[in-house]
């Protein structure tokens, strides 16, 4: 079992930056390929960012390539998703995952965090 749990979200204007952090226990959580997504009420989740257990294999949503960043701390514990020049589109509830393999698919992601709420005023 691997337990994921977001935080760093909250309410910033258009423009301005927040740091997403997702701590994973639970064993052996550094050989997932771990990713972000997002949802807004009536809107499909969509993936934001992966990243392999090695750092490598990035990928980010076309629309947040540029302004979003994604690491993982050497332990391969947490994984931070680092969201600068925000937009008010960017706004929704953040959710943290683990996978097997590398993929945008949230069907093959086993483990989900509670998600983070992230409110972009414009």
């Amino acid at each position: 079992q691997v337990q994921l749990v977001e935080s760093g979200g909250g309410l910033v204007q258009a423009g301005g930056s927040l740091r997403l952090s997702c701590a994973a226990s639970g064993r052996t959580v550094g050989r997932y390929y771990m990713g972000w997504f997002r949802q807004v009420p009536g809107k499909e989740r969509e993936s934001v960012a992966g990243i392999s257990w090695t750092g490598g294999n990035i990928y980010y949503l076309p629309s947040v390539k540029g302004r979003f960043t994604i690491s993982r701390d050497n332990a391969k514990t947490t994984v931070y998703l680092q969201m600068n020049s925000l937009k008010p589109e960017d706004a929704a509830v953040y959710y943290c995952a683990a996978a097997d393999v590398p993929t945008v698919v949230g069907g093959l992601y086993s483990y989900w965090g509670q998600g983070t709420q992230v409110t972009v005023s414009s």
